[in-house]
């Protein structure tokens, strides 16, 4: 009987170890299938690629479907190798698309070339090849997800063969214009904050922008760069790109503040920063078109990016006080009100980058029954536009920005008489 027994124990694990292989395999396969499926759907897909560059500026973003986590080395000029500075930006777990294969020949003041590869089977490399290299930062954005890189370079302008030919004194004496960069919020399918009655936050500050425009290029003879001047979607780092290769000399974003108390009203400006105020927080967050918590994501980069450099805060906060003191005098002897509710600091997107003085101004609460009927009046917008130049011209006069500029001195004289 328990030789019996012992035969039959033995037949059994015979079977069971022939038949092992067959149950490895499929546990394998069916491991792999799986692994597989989870590795494919965690991949992020480098979309596309977008840049802006100027002769000390650049701006590249790189577009993702979700997020991945990415490192930068930065290579020096290899002149041996005749290899130009480069930034390597790797992005894990991550797979090129198909369309990024080729590297894209730009030639444009700093930036000459950028390439990106499947560097390893997770991980993408994108190099830009630069003319020089200074400084650079790196932040990443969301909904949807981006990396964008701000290079800061130096200017070289091609020496010209013929050095002793002296230009003529006409060409001598005239100084380049001095360039603002307009900035009206929102646009396109983006409408903004919307008042009681319908007014649409981007149709306002459109109308708003265009007559500061053309009220700067009139009385103090300035270049204006706008960042739209039709109703047009354009992404906020776009915005800040434009001001910097454009190289402009002062950023104003303009807009219409919104609160679900409609009671409140009020003129306010904004400088980047931090900030532990509620109410900044939450207009940051509609600005932005963020959650609450991806405004608190934004401070930590802006801490981890040293924003709150008070060389670079300073004079955007001198901007923002001209521009403001001149808003809330102007509109209250032109229309008997004009409630000051400050200069403040918040994580605006649009002033992330912005090596120039740089502004984020709510002329009024769109949200307010009043000030959205006083925003739907031409005399308003035209006030709201006249003392934003007022400040501009403050501005520029204190900080002596536009020396040998005569349209601002003649400007200056006929409003001083």
């Amino acid at each position: 009987m328990k030789k019996s027994l012992v035969s039959a124990v033995i037949s059994v694990l015979l079977c069971v170890s022939a038949f092992n292989p067959l149950l490895d395999s499929i546990h394998q396969a069916l491991a792999g299938q799986k692994t597989h499926y989870v590795r494919s759907r965690n991949y992020a897909v480098v979309k596309e690629i977008r840049y802006w560059s100027g002769a000390t500026h650049t701006r590249i973003v790189i577009d993702l479907d979700q997020e991945v986590v990415y490192k930068e080395q930065l290579l020096k000029r290899d002149s041996a190798l005749d290899k130009p500075p480069r930034l390597c930006i790797d992005l894990t777990v991550a797979k090129l698309s198909p369309q990024l294969k080729e590297p894209i020949p730009i030639e444009a003041g700093l930036l000459k070339r950028v390439r990106a590869g499947q560097y390893t089977p997770d991980t993408v490399r994108v190099v830009l090849d630069l003319e020089s290299v200074a400084d650079y930062k790196i932040f990443p954005l969301s909904d949807p997800f981006r990396v964008v890189i701000d290079v800061l370079g130096t200017s070289q302008a091609p020496q010209k063969e013929e050095t002793s030919k002296l230009p003529l004194p006409s060409q001598a004496q005239q100084p380049q214009p001095f360039k603002l960069v307009l900035d009206p919020g929102h646009g396109g399918e983006d409408p903004g904050a919307v008042g009681p009655t319908g007014l649409k936050e981007k149709d306002v500050v459109l109308r708003i922008s265009t007559k500061v425009r053309d009220k700067v290029r009139k009385e103090l003879g300035w270049d204006v760069v706008m960042t739209r001047e039709d109703d047009r979607f354009i992404r906020l780092e776009d915005r800040t790109a434009v001001a910097a290769t454009k190289e402009g000399k002062l950023f104003v974003s303009i807009h219409a503040n919104a609160c679900k108390d409609r009671s409140i009203r009020g003129i306010e400006s904004f400088v980047i920063g931090t900030t532990t105020n509620r109410d900044a927080l939450r207009l940051a967050a509609k600005e932005n078109n963020i959650s609450p918590r991806q405004v608190s994501d934004l401070q930590i980069i802006l801490t981890d990016l040293k924003l709150n450099d008070p060389m670079k805060v300073i004079p955007s906060r001198q901007l923002a006080e001209c521009v403001q003191m001149a808003l809330v005098s102007s509109l209250h002897k032109r229309f008997g009100q004009a409630k000051d509710l400050g200069v403040k600091q918040a994580p605006f997107i649009v002033l992330v980058g912005a090596e120039m003085p740089s502004i984020l101004v709510e002329v009024s609460f769109i949200s307010n029954h009043v000030e959205e009927r006083m925003l739907r009046d031409q005399r308003y917008l035209d006030a709201i536009a006249d003392a934003i130049v007022e400040g501009l011209k403050k501005y520029a006069q204190d900080a002596e920005m536009v020396k040998g500029q005569r349209s601002l001195s003649a400007s200056t004289a006929r409003s001083s008489n």
